[in-house]
């Protein structure tokens, strides 16, 4: 019963199925990319398996273990990812308006959300013995995989564009990757992995394209669903981020698994936000044109042209009867700021532009004055502090005299 409670990988787009054990990422019937695949689980076996208590006490993602699409024999590749505290924001709250909790998941291993999805992937390529990863990234899936990699005692070859942040791309060098700065953007940099992909024999770990991703990240959305639990009320809406959509998407099948099976009572409403800069996902939610394969934002994380999940994200938001809104760079900077200065929370752009959308939401609707909302941070802060100072500005700078302060401070 090595991995008897995944039944199959179908296809978006057309439905077919293929064994789960088979080495494919997206569906050939398909030009490209398009044919992005979806796990399907015996979800009777897996209720029969899952035997935790949800109390609240998470240590690690692998609380869920029995919903993860790994072997049963494999060797876990874990740094203790998941397991991130869900904060009461009453600063935040009375700033908005409305009833908000932040999720911090930039207190993950290396910084960000993404390690939920890398440690399955690590995971599973060990247990192939597959020597060689590799992923495209514009920092934080290449942090994430090469600190992964690292722990699993494997090579990692990372590709980025070449205007990722520099603070970005030090944390996979210090954990010994191979970064690759492709002269091109970010959608170049992903062509050119998944050619490496098929040239090498390479295990990808590619979230829009590796089937087996987006299920790590289902763990954010079963830890909200049990803190929620505890708390005694699901929230009316989280909100995330939205880039290639595999974040959000995880997210809400990690929710909507546990209202199905009767672990609670509710789901809430996803608010997924992008920067108007790269509005791809927004655009096809609302139906609108679709315009230029763009990504011009400052959140490099969900700088996406051409995002790869962008069905399973849509579907998200629509199964949930959630909504889509879109925000500028400097409202991203602003939430940035405002999540700083009110909850001592430091995220990354890509942490303020969730903000940023539920503030959007609050004052253009739909979000109302008596709901609760969740804000999903991420990634760290540090992650992007030349974007934090263009926010902020500079220090205060003052010669070394009581005189300096006095004139800063005194009535």
């Amino acid at each position: 019963m090595a991995m008897d409670h995944v039944e199959a990988l179908e296809c978006t787009v057309c439905g077919e199925t293929y064994d789960p054990d088979a080495p494919i990422y997206t569906c050939p019937n398909h030009d490209g990319v398009t044919g992005i695949l979806d796990v399907v689980y015996d979800y009777d076996l897996i209720d029969e398996r899952f035997d935790a208590d949800l109390d609240g006490h998470i240590e690690s993602q692998w609380k869920y273990e029995a919903f993860l699409p790994v072997d049963e024999d494999a060797e876990i590749v874990t740094l203790g990812e998941g397991g991130t505290d869900l904060f009461e924001a009453p600063n935040l709250s009375a700033e908005l308006g409305v009833e908000t909790l932040v999720k911090d998941d930039g207190r993950n291993p290396t910084g960000c959300l993404k390690d939920r999805a890398t440690s399955v992937a690590v995971t599973k390529a060990a247990h192939a013995d597959q020597d060689v990863l590799t992923c495209a990234s514009t920092g934080n899936a290449a942090a994430s995989l090469a600190g992964y990699a690292a722990r699993a005692g494997l090579d990692a070859r990372i590709f980025v564009p070449e205007d990722a942040p520099a603070g970005k791309l030090a944390q996979p060098l210090v954990y010994g990757a191979d970064v690759l700065a492709v002269e091109g953007s970010y959608d170049e940099a992903y062509d050119l992995s998944v050619a490496a992909t098929e040239a090498y024999g390479w295990y990808n770990r590619n979230a829009a394209i590796n089937p087996f991703q987006v299920e790590g990240k289902r763990t954010v959305g079963h830890e909200l669903a049990e803190q929620l639990h505890v708390r005694g009320e699901m929230a009316d809406w989280v909100a995330f981020s939205m880039g290639d959509g595999c974040t959000i998407a995880g997210a809400w099948k990690g929710l909507k698994e546990f209202a199905d099976l009767g672990y609670v009572e509710d789901t809430p409403k996803m608010l997924g936000v992008q920067a108007a800069g790269a509005p791809a996902i927004h655009d096809a939610f609302h139906d609108l044109p679709e315009g230029d394969p763009v990504a011009e934002t400052l959140a490099d994380s969900i700088a996406v042209g051409r995002p790869r999940n962008t069905v399973k994200a849509v579907r998200a938001l629509r199964e949930s009867e959630g909504t889509a809104v879109r925000v500028s760079d400097e409202e991203i900077l602003e939430a940035e700021v405002l999540l700083g200065s009110t909850e001592g929370i430091y995220t990354e752009p890509a942490g303020g532009t969730a903000l940023a959308g539920v503030r959007t939401a609050i004052e253009e609707g739909p979000i109302e004055p008596d709901e609760t909302v969740v804000v999903v941070s991420t990634g760290f802060g540090l992650k992007d502090t030349e974007s934090a100072n263009r926010a902020t500005g500079e220090a205060t700078r003052i010669k070394p005299s009581i005189e300096e302060v006095n004139a800063l401070y005194s009535e």
